[in-house]
């Protein structure tokens, strides 16, 4: 009795390391697991489920492997991959969630999420948030040619990452009192999460009760996967070949 987490993989065609690492994994560590979920910026960008690419055909050739196989597999948008949608679900099998979910982890109501709601001293950041899950602009932006739409996200990746590099890092990280307002309103002492590429396991002090924050980390060094069981949960890392 296993469930694994992953997040922030950021797949592009441009990291083979990265590419081969999470194939690895998915032939060979997820048979016979109870499930996975993958809570978001599973790619660096997703212009959109039309994306045919060579590269996309064999990632999502891997998820509908695993779910043909009878395992359950879960998807949480990222900051990098909110425009996966419909389309990609039905042709991997992979059950999309709302942004903050709870599931039962064996007998322990947890809230899983992707993690960049949390971080609300980002101003700047909440604010695009905001504006790219506006569905009115959603929808426009899918109506453009999907060249244009690579131009487009492209030249907001490489903005995005040029304004991180200014940016203090305690304020991309998550805010304490959110992490506790979030916990309290969907009343559970579990949450995981990525988004903030700082793994740990954090112990809170919530108003006199005990709950737990597990981070995920990314794969930009190596692997990253928070494996769960009945017993026991523990952050792992697989190395790159």
């Amino acid at each position: 009795m296993t469930t694994l987490f992953i997040a922030d993989l950021h797949l592009s065609a441009d990291r083979q390391d990265i590419t081969d690492c999470f194939l690895q994994f998915m032939a060979n560590e997820t048979a016979n697991i109870d499930a996975l979920y993958v809570l978001g910026d599973l790619f660096e960008m997703w212009i959109g489920d039309d994306d045919n690419s060579p590269f996309h055909q064999q990632i999502k050739h891997a998820f509908k492997q695993l779910t043909d196989s009878g395992i359950p597999c879960f998807f949480i948008h990222g900051n990098r991959d909110f425009l996966i949608g419909k389309r990609f679900s039905e042709e991997t099998g992979v059950q999309l969630l709302a942004e903050h979910t709870v599931i039962d982890l064996y007998g322990t109501p947890t809230l899983i999420l992707h993690g960049d709601t949390l971080c609300i001293q980002d101003v700047d950041y909440q604010r695009y948030r905001k504006k790219v899950h506006n569905r009115f602009i959603q929808w426009l932006f899918m109506r453009l040619p999907l060249s244009r739409r690579l131009k487009i996200g492209t030249k907001i990746r490489g903005s995005s990452s040029e304004n991180n590099q200014r940016k203090d890092l305690d304020i991309m990280d998550v805010d304490g009192k959110a992490v506790i307002d979030m916990l309290q309103a969907y009343h559970v002492n579990q949450m995981i999460h990525g988004h903030t590429h700082r793994p740990d396991v954090h112990q809170i002090n919530m108003n006199g009760q005990k709950a737990t924050r597990t981070v995920l980390g990314d794969w930009y060094d190596h692997g990253s996967v928070l494996v769960v069981t009945p017993e026991c949960s523990q952050l792992q890392t697989r190395q790159f070949n």
